[in-house]
């Protein structure tokens, strides 16, 4: 299986500005994504998805593939991922004759996702058939969904899954059952479904490739950018 990993990393960003080059215990940020999927092998071809130069000119330099500047409509702050991931795939298809037949996204968000989580879930998708495999993080018991509740205007609180009184919530955590959250470390998916009708980034078929939660971390604000680094310093 030709697998395609698009680096997702525009210049926008307002949670931490300018985290993509950023220095994080070291190094760019961009470098760990660029570093664990080359060390992966899992990847037939990995470029990287920027509107911005300085990015682009980093990802050259960090040994990534910057074959084109996404244009500046697909960089947004509201820009879904499909469009992005669309203009890279129909850009290689017309200017250099490649189709892969499966695309991972890694976003330069997920610094401790390594290059076994990249593997992992290529053979995932190649073994399960599924239209696509999402990295995913067990949510801890103090957020776990059955324990969420539903605030009407009067101030009544009802449990947010089921509808029933609180009285009715699981108190023991072995009584829980297992649930899980998308973390953002990796998207991958059958090229296919990306034109399909209607297109999108998952098919009908989905499986998960299970990560610790702090491998699934993802940094949104500075209080993330605190825990990565905490991480990375336990780790050396």
């Amino acid at each position: 299986m030709k697998v395609l990993g698009v680096i997702t990393a525009r210049g926008g960003s307002k949670g931490v500005p300018g985290k993509n080059l950023k220095m994080l215990a070291g190094k760019p940020l961009l470098a760990y994504t660029v570093e664990a999927a080359a060390a992966s092998g899992a990847l037939d071809r990995v470029i990287l998805s920027t509107d911005d130069e300085a990015i682009a000119a980093a990802g050259r330099a960090l040994g990534c593939e910057v074959p084109f500047l996404r244009p500046a409509a697909l960089a947004q702050d509201d820009t879904p991922h499909l469009p992005v991931i669309q203009h890279a795939v129909r850009w290689l298809d017309q200017h250099a004759g490649y189709r892969p037949d499966a695309v991972m996204i890694l976003q330069p968000t997920s610094p401790l996702r390594d290059a076994a989580d990249i593997r992992a879930s290529v053979d995932l998708l190649a073994l399960s058939g599924a239209d696509s495999v999402l990295s995913v993080s067990e949510i801890p018991v103090h957020t776990h969904p059955m324990r969420a509740l539903s605030v009407d205007d009067t101030g009544a609180a009802v449990l947010f899954v089921t509808g029933e009184g609180v009285r009715h919530r699981i108190n023991r955590r072995q009584d829980l059952p297992a649930a899980w959250v998308m973390n953002g470390a990796i998207y991958i998916c059958r090229t296919g479904v990306l034109f399909a009708d209607p297109p999108s980034l998952y098919g009908d078929r989905v499986v998960v490739h299970r990560m610790p939660v702090e491998r699934g971390l993802s940094i949104d604000t500075a209080h993330d950018w605190a825990e990565a680094e905490r991480a990375l310093a336990a780790a050396h």
